[in-house]
């Protein structure tokens, strides 16, 4: 292979490793064009299954810092890089394995770290999405809108949220615990300032949040 072709394929994988939000290694010796057509189609919109040559492989992991990989880039070696959520993607990989037991697993990346076969394997067993909202709704006695919304929000906005949350509840306990005043009515319009001041903050707060989204 030309010099020039490699690097192409180097700087692809090397693409394909940064930009995939899961990668999972395995061998596919002995399985048919279109078995592995059908296991590429089950992992989903925008994700890809391909046959790689490991001394190229091990050149691009190494540029992204997955020189851990290189055991396992040994043998027959396909990738599927992963577009979207990787519970879905390693269940369609574990149940295409059962029908097809020739798909051996060999492990991968997932969120930026390298992971063996049994912890593919565990992250195929992950309960839906759905099955752990519904958990968590019960536990918080029917705030389903809320959690809800928690997951489905970036974690930079959840954590501007948490922060707004945290100044207005630092900002309510001085009025909490300060004593109570012999004149409730003279009180009364220093009550309605604090709120006037701590509210505009906390939507500010609140709306910076969602607008970095």
């Amino acid at each position: 292979m030309p010099t020039q072709v490699k690097a192409a394929v180097i700087d692809e994988i090397t693409d394909r490793f940064q930009n995939s939000s899961a990668a999972v290694l395995t061998e596919y010796r002995g399985l048919t064009v279109a078995q592995l057509t059908q296991l590429r189609r089950s992992l989903g919109e925008g994700s890809s299954y391909a046959v790689v040559k490991n001394t190229l492989t091990k050149r691009a992991a190494d540029a992204v810092g997955f020189s851990d990989l290189a055991p396992l880039l040994n043998g027959p070696t396909a990738i599927a890089f992963i577009q979207g959520d990787p519970v879905e993607a390693a269940k369609a990989i574990r149940d295409f394995a059962k029908a097809n037991p020739l798909l051996v697993v060999k492990g991968g990346v997932v969120d930026g770290r390298t992971v063996d076969a049994s912890e593919v394997t565990r992250l195929a067993d992950v309960e839906p999405r759905e099955v752990l909202l519904a958990k968590l709704a019960g536990a918080m006695k029917g705030n389903l809108t809320k959690a809800a919304g928690l997951f489905q929000a970036p974690l930079s906005q959840v954590a501007r949220l948490a922060a707004a949350l945290q100044e207005k509840k630092a900002a309510d306990a001085p009025a909490a615990e300060a004593p109570a005043a012999d004149d409730t009515a003279s009180e009364a319009p220093a009550s309605d300032d604090a709120a006037a001041d701590t509210t505009p903050e906390t939507t500010t707060a609140a709306a910076d949040a969602a607008s970095d989204d």
